[in-house]
């Protein structure tokens, strides 16, 4: 049996007030078009159809490969944006899905059930109802005694004891394609607005004795929608509590998960934990009894098990087994941290990769960097990786030790078993083994304070005098 889903994603959205497409605000970081795709890809469907209109451009872009596109070239209604998809609809289409691309929320067993409740029950057309604890301004459901829907009414032409009723249209409905095809041809934009609207199709189908019935979403949050920044933080919360309920439930460890931000595409492993102001991004994925925060943001991180990484910015990195990151380190991109490695307190690393077991305590910056293990980097050790005009790389090898206040000025190399003493500004290659001093030598005069403040002192007086 031919399945078909029809995403509508014409509109502007002019209540966000952006240059971006309504459709392609993110939620838990990704476009919420993309939510819906995702969820309807978990479903049996034939084939998916995008709807786009002014703007496209940017949602193709996104879409593209997932779904055909049909445009809709004038926004004139939602039963306007569906006869721009019905040309596209395969000839052996059975049923057709109708979605909305600013409502993010909805699930795979929703869809499923919606699509089950039109083929089982043979009706023209299914809507997805919704109960709500606040249906104001929104159209009214009235079933009858068997289920079957006599009829959705408008809240202003609805009676004082129709109000009542907080059974909601969605607008979302599951059509019998052929029903659909010639529904959408009868219809004719007779209203103030001049739009072809899609409820109409409904009143059709009844007229001409086609059952229409109703479908009962479970939660109500499934079905909203975002029309405004408001109702787009409200998505992303209710977003958020279902992700991160899933997480707990499958192992991992909040210790507020009010105060945790999860993307959709982060992967987490059971028994991590997961401490408050934790921010986690893209493509990030955490192992095994990992601990991260109080305060720390992974953008597409790779973190392994038994690591910690606090009060840190990790990005586009690779946290090794057991390692401990921060607090308030930053971790750039292209950067490998080794198995046990320690990254203290204000260390920045960017494209440097830290062997097994080595050690940067504090205050220090490592750029284009390959460091050996069991190397010991000091506090305010630097690789100057930069000229003015290009990049050079730093190699320090196995067991070296890279004293305090240290400058590698690359492109160098250090090697195994080396020691460049504190304070050096290292030009030249260490060799295996070798010991490395540069810096001025110290002058020490003894007894020389008392006698070099007198004779400041007298020439102070003699500026005041002359």
């Amino acid at each position: 049996m031919g399945r078909t889903a029809i995403v509508l994603a014409g509109g502007l959205g002019t209540r966000m007030k952006s240059s971006l497409h309504k459709v392609l605000h993110p939620v838990l970081g990704k476009p919420m078009i993309l939510h819906i795709l995702d969820e309807i890809e978990k479903v049996q469907v034939d084939e998916v159809i995008v709807v786009v209109g002014q703007s496209r451009e940017s949602v193709i872009s996104v879409v593209e490969g997932r779904a055909k596109i049909a445009v809709q070239e004038q926004q004139l209604g939602t039963g306007h944006a569906v006869m721009a998809a019905l040309p596209h609809v395969k000839a052996d289409s059975d049923t057709v899905l109708i979605l909305y691309g600013d409502a993010p929320l909805i699930q795979a067993s929703t869809m499923e059930s919606i699509f089950q409740k039109q083929e089982q029950s043979g009706a023209g057309a299914v809507i997805l109802a919704a109960h709500v604890q606040n249906p104001t301004g929104l159209g009214r459901v009235i079933l009858s005694q068997s289920g079957q829907v006599e009829r959705v009414v408008e809240e202003r032409d609805a009676s004082p004891e129709e109000r009542q009723n907080h059974l909601i249209n969605t607008g979302i409905y599951c059509f019998r394609t052929e029903r659909l095809r010639e529904a959408c041809a009868q219809l004719r934009p007779n209203n103030a607005q001049n739009e072809y609207y899609l409820t109409d199709t409904l009143q059709y189908l009844q007229s001409m004795g086609v059952d229409v019935w109703a479908q009962i979403a479970d939660d109500e949050e499934e079905v909203a929608s975002v029309n405004d920044r408001f109702q787009l933080a409200q998505v992303e919360k209710i977003a958020q509590q279902r992700r991160n309920r899933e997480l707990m439930l499958a192992g991992v460890t909040f210790l507020q998960p009010d105060s945790t931000w999860i993307g959709a595409d982060v992967e987490i492993e059971a028994d991590v934990t997961l401490y408050p102001g934790c921010v986690l991004e893209g493509c990030t994925q955490i192992a095994a009894g990992a601990v991260i925060g109080p305060y720390t943001r992974l953008v597409d991180a790779q973190v392994e098990a038994g690591a910690v990484v606090q009060n840190s910015v990790v990005l586009q990195s690779i946290i090794g087994e057991g390692a401990q990151v921060g607090p308030f380190a930053y971790i750039r991109p292209g950067s490998t941290v080794g198995a046990r490695v320690k990254v203290g307190d204000f260390v920045e690393l960017k494209n440097t990769r830290l062997g097994a077991d080595s050690k940067v305590s504090h205050l220090a910056y490592l750029g284009d960097a390959v460091i050996g293990e069991r190397v010991n980097i000091g506090c305010g050790v630097i690789t100057v990786n930069y000229d003015g005009m290009q990049k050079h790389t730093t190699v320090v090898g196995d067991d070296s030790f890279i004293g305090s206040n240290a400058n590698l000025i690359a492109p160098v190399q250090v090697g195994e078993g080396a020691y460049v003493c504190a304070g050096s500004t290292i030009t030249d290659n260490v060799p295996d083994d070798g010991f490395a001093i540069a810096r001025v030598k110290q002058e020490t005069k003894p007894r020389y304070v008392k006698a070099w403040k007198q004779k400041k002192s007298r020439v102070l007086r003699m500026g005041r005098d002359s």
